[in-house]
């Protein structure tokens, strides 16, 4: 979709679902609306993103998105081959004179997080298989280790998961990546009724004038 944007005119309106392997923004809108009612505000946040943020699109975009608003802070736990790029950081971090860490242990990290967000081990992006299987499974947030964690402390995870997030943390009431999903929905509603200037059948508003 961004290719056709960025090559020639477009003289209609145009949904950026994504952008090749760098960026994700109907995600991070979905991630918006999640933590916005999860924790009521989206900014002095400790955010931390978790697992494969090499080529995560949705961490690039959340990352963007989190550091137009002020006081955030942000937390990479990622093993030196999975981190985040240097051109996120130059042009979603730096830019904005955001606070980041970069580290590899999780564990250490949970207790002064406030959001975390998980992503997956991305085999299909791998081109050396015996480098997928040693990354594989790096980081497993289960219940004992989600502990650590305040209370209050929401898990993300754009799904869907391999063995990063086990299942007995799906019935821990921090556990929002299915709200998550289900927040997509509303989300892809409103993008298309945006799209195609339809009035919401509710409110009688268009979305872009409510």
């Amino acid at each position: 979709v961004a290719s056709i944007g960025g090559s020639r005119s477009v003289g209609g309106a145009l949904i950026n679902a994504w952008v090749g392997g760098h960026g994700q923004p109907g995600q991070a809108m979905t991630d918006f609306m999640t933590i916005r009612l999860l924790k009521g505000r989206l900014d002095h946040w400790t955010c931390g993103f978790c697992c494969y943020l090499k080529v995560g699109r949705t961490v690039h975009s959340l990352t963007a998105a989190l550091s137009q608003f002020e006081g955030n802070r942000f937390v990479f736990i990622a093993p030196e081959d999975l981190r985040l790029p240097q051109y996120v950081k130059n042009e979603s971090l730096e830019p904005t004179h955001q606070i980041y860490k970069e580290t590899a242990d999780l564990e250490a990290e949970l207790p002064h997080l406030d959001v975390l967000y998980m992503t997956r081990i991305q085999q299909e992006r791998f081109f050396n298989e015996e480098e997928y299987l040693r990354l594989k499974g790096c980081y497993q947030l289960d219940e004992a280790l989600l502990q650590k964690a305040p209370q209050d402390m929401p898990v993300l995870h754009p799904l869907p998961r391999i063995d990063e997030i086990k299942k007995d943390v799906d019935d821990d009431p921090r556990a929002a990546y299915f709200d998550q999903v289900h927040n997509g929905v509303y989300i892809r509603m409103a993008i298309i009724l945006a799209l195609l200037d339809i009035p919401d059948p509710v409110t009688g508003k268009k979305v872009l004038e409510a």
